[in-house]
């Protein structure tokens, strides 16, 4: 089963099922009658090979040989004239169903725009150098970006990251040769996050210093939930939310410390009677990976008293769609938070992020061995580890007495 797909520049695209895997390819036209004549030509060639009158090579790549009407012999040859946005075109093309998260994927292709706007979609693979990727760099860190400031290091290196990723699968898969070119590249320099702070801090701050809008918004990004707000956040969301998942939901976060999207992606089966599974975005070896983080006492109750309402559907948050309940994406999400805190008394309450930042603050306070905080939230930065470091002071004090005591 193989049809036709146009993208936004109406360039054609096909998909198709061959022994169990689905392949999509673009097929480098914007002239329909070409490709639904190379869209007949690769239905004859699945039907030879599954016929056994055609044979596909060893070490050949299966899309390519159908599509070269069984022409190609041996091993795909090296594009050495590839460029920049044929090879975006090549990686999308060839990623299985469900290969990637949406919000991955959606990143990727925000990366791809930048590339292709100050490259150009037309640049030469073989021509990229450090010298070009450096010109890359130095652009990027002059444009606008959050809050009045340029794009930062970590946003660059994450781009560069994406390229970087995209050209070991075109060579492991002998589209293009060589390392990539990313070795000697300087990224701008920035200042590190501010350690996380308390509403009262912050407010202090604020208060007796003459900031701008987006200097106060940076500051409530640190912030951190004491456990008596918490309390009084989760009666606030209880009380007044209008959506009945948001209540067990802004507790998860604030029990487990756990992401957005690991919240939106639970499933009622990952909920146990001491611990619940949360599970990560990244993938190790093509797999999901998973970590188990322990169930509070009050986190289990809430969790009881929303399953005995839930309506209905596998996952563990979810909303009523055409009658029917359905999973959260980012979107919503992100929607239902603000439409919850936007108004009130904890309007300013920047994101989901925040009661991650209070669970390993509050952890922190309370002297939980780091290595177990990071057991339960899944892989820290030591940069993310300084932010919340300064609430160690006991156990700081006492390994500084055990020495010089």
């Amino acid at each position: 089963m193989s049809w036709l797909e146009q993208d936004k520049s109406q360039n054609f695209h096909v998909r198709f099922r061959f022994g169990g895997t689905k392949f999509r390819r673009s097929l480098r036209t914007k002239i329909r009658s070409k490709a639904e004549s190379r869209l007949l030509r690769l239905d004859e060639n699945i039907r030879l090979v599954e016929s056994g009158r055609l044979q596909i090579p060893g070490g050949s790549d299966v899309a390519t040989f159908l599509l070269s009407d069984g022409k190609l012999n041996g091993s795909v040859r090296a594009h050495s004239g590839m460029d920049l946005g044929t090879l975006f075109d090549e990686f999308l093309g060839a990623l299985r169903e469900g290969a990637l998260e949406e919000t991955t994927l959606s990143c990727i292709k925000t990366h791809r725009r930048h590339f292709e706007r100050i490259l150009g979609a037309s640049c030469k693979i073989e021509q990229l150098s450090v010298e070009r990727l450096q010109y890359y760099v130095t652009k990027r860190s002059k444009e606008p970006g959050q809050r009045g400031k340029k794009v930062g290091k970590c946003t660059i290196r994450k781009e560069i990251g994406t390229l970087g990723m995209i050209w070991q699968w075109a060579k492991d898969n002998r589209h293009i040769k060589g390392v990539f070119p990313k070795k000697g590249i300087r990224f701008p320099k920035e200042q590190e996050k501010p350690p996380f702070q308390t509403w009262r801090e912050i407010v202090k701050q604020i208060e007796v210093s003459n900031l701008n809008d987006n200097q106060e918004a940076e500051l409530w990004d640190c912030l951190f939930l004491t456990l008596s707000e918490i309390d009084e956040v989760l009666e606030y969301v209880k009380e007044l939310a209008r959506y009945p998942f948001m209540y067990p939901m802004v507790a998860t976060a604030a029990y487990t410390g756990a992401r957005r999207s690991e919240l939106f992606r639970s499933l009622i089966t990952d909920i146990g009677e001491t611990s619940m599974v949360l599970r990560e975005r990244k993938r190790m070896r093509g797999k999901r990976s998973f970590r188990r983080v322990p169930l509070a006492p009050k986190l289990k109750q809430i969790l009881d008293d929303w399953f005995a309402e839930h309506p209905g559907g596998t996952f563990t948050f979810c909303k009523i769609q055409d009658g029917e309940p359905v999973g959260l994406n980012a979107d919503d999400a992100r929607g239902y938070f603000r439409r919850t805190f936007d108004t009130g008394p904890w309007k300013s309450i920047p994101g989901w992020h925040c009661f991650r930042h209070s669970f390993v603050s509050n952890c922190a306070m309370r002297g939980v061995d780091q290595r177990m905080i990071d057991s339960w939230v899944g892989h820290q930065t030591d940069e993310m580890r300084r932010r919340y470091r300064h609430l160690f002071p006991d156990s700081e004090v006492a390994a500084i007495q055990s020495v010089f005591n």
